[in-house]
């Protein structure tokens, strides 16, 4: 176990203890800019399907519900199966794992662009999902195991700047790609960058031993299924009602799914993620303010596209630029938290990084502007990047080097969680405004963001020191 700031101080000036420490890699900050590129890919192919949709429906010929799917499932599987790819990064190697990851989601971008039915679009986007969830843990855990002391909290913050980030450029390359090349290109241009990834990552990241040992298959099939259902539960919620059949047996499946997990953790020899390490205060915190940033951030997104194109008139590529400066606010706020996290710890970034992001929304919702809807969200953008690597900065204090993968995928699990049922919620508590859009409709969505943030920022702040 170690703590962050504790970190920093044996790394400055305690020379003993420094020696102990990892030798720096000399292509660290290789490293992180080409898997940072790569996660960057993986989280704009999220979005960048979403203004496609409309085209590949008339090219294609899908009904609605294969429409549905082909936004959906990428995040349905991706999700499911994290907690799986950042194990096996942990027992092959995570440099191993990045790279089997990354390929499959080269190949599964290429069959996409070329798909001539929707079976075979369904079929690449599960691929994609697939590639992904190995590839992302696993990046991940190569940071972490590259990176040590005040240089892994800025690492820490430019991986926890991407996620905003791609959400915003996602929606605005789609409109440019479809717009110009047409839609198979959102997939192609996957292939040309994966394959100079791909070169580049075998040439700079030096080989990493995993633990060795055998993956649970039991374990990896039961949190992948509670997972895929869950994800499910949460995204059908906003659709269709929380009390739809479709919710419900989704969640309890998910639940039941997750039981028999918990029962399977404590009782295998070589379980996917050890009990203990989820006792650990920090980890906690870490996966409850990963969950809270992801719902928040995708709330901004979700409420900003509908208001900005309904209410003030914008066109979907209008929309995306606009969402640039919400990009760039959360890449800022990352960024200026992981360099100020040694010295401030991580309970007073994660309390001003959400209570920015409570006054933000709270501006979006009291006042109908369009100057004050962007400048707002850009405020919340910042504070929500903010918490995005605090909440890393308390998850990795908390393991070991050896529990990084595992870690990473659990980490990015919940910030799928988070993305689920952030939409769900904000689209409930918004009906509204969604079949008559108006201000106050929408402003209740923005009220209710507002509130969740600054009940968060009140829960951080009051956090026991000893589980931190």
């Amino acid at each position: 176990m170690f703590n962050l700031r504790k970190v920093v101080v044996v790394h400055t000036s305690d020379p003993a203890a420094a020696k102990a420490l990892p030798t720096a890699d000399p292509s660290r900050w290789r490293i992180l800019a080409l898997l940072g590129v790569a996660q960057l890919m993986l989280i704009v192919d999220v979005t960048v399907v979403a203004i496609a949709l409309p085209q590949m429906q008339v090219d294609l010929g899908l009904d609605r519900t294969t429409v549905a799917w082909v936004a959906s499932i990428y995040a349905l599987v991706f999700g499911g199966l994290m907690l799986l790819g950042g194990k096996a990064a942990d027992i092959l190697g995570p440099r191993r794992v990045v790279l089997a990851g990354l390929t499959v989601f080269v190949v599964a971008s290429l069959l996409a662009g070329l798909a001539g039915s929707g079976e075979i679009l369904l079929l690449a986007r599960a691929l994609q999902g697939v590639g992904a969830a190995a590839m992302s843990p696993a990046a991940l855990s190569v940071i972490v195991r590259t990176f040590a002391g005040a240089e892994l909290t800025r690492a820490l913050g430019v991986w926890s700047a991407l996620g905003g980030a791609g959400a915003a450029i996602g929606v605005l390359l789609g409109g440019l790609l479809t717009a110009g090349p047409g839609w198979p290109w959102v997939f192609f241009v996957n292939v040309p960058v994966g394959i100079l990834l791909l070169v580049g990552l075998v040439r700079s990241v030096r080989p990493l031993p995993g633990s060795g040992g055998r993956l649970d298959a039991v374990g990896a099939a039961l949190v992948t299924a509670a997972t895929g259902a869950a994800v499910y539960g949460l995204a059908a919620a906003g659709d269709d009602g929380w009390l739809s059949a479709s919710t419900l047996i989704a969640i309890c499946a998910a639940l039941a799914g997750y039981g028999l997990f918990a029962w399977r953790i404590r009782t295998a020899a070589a379980p996917l993620i050890e009990p203990a390490m989820l006792r650990r205060g920090p980890v906690l915190r870490g996966l409850g303010l990963i969950f809270v940033a992801a719902a928040l951030m995708i709330s901004v997104f979700f409420l900003g596209s509908f208001s900005l194109q309904q209410l003030h008139g914008f066109t979907a590529l209008e929309t995306g630029l606009s969402f640039l400066p919400v990009a760039a606010g959360t890449i800022l706020g990352a960024t200026l938290g992981g360099r100020i996290i040694p010295r401030w710890g991580v309970r007073t970034v994660s309390v001003a990084g959400l209570l920015l992001t409570a006054a933000g929304l709270a501006a979006a919702a009291g006042i109908f502007s369009m100057t004050v809807l962007i400048v707002g969200t850009s405020v919340a953008g910042f504070g929500v990047g903010a918490v995005f690597v605090a909440a890393a900065g308390s998850m990795f204090s908390a393991v070991e080097p050896g529990e990084a993968g595992v870690a990473s995928g659990a980490l990015s699990t919940f910030h799928e969680f988070g993305a689920a049922a952030g939409v769900s919620a904000v689209s409930s508590v918004a009906a509204a405004a969604l079949l008559a859009p108006g201000f106050a409709a929408f402003a209740s969505g923005y009220w209710f963001a507002a509130a969740v943030a600054l009940l968060a920022g009140v829960a951080s702040l009051l956090w026991p020191r000893r589980a931190g």
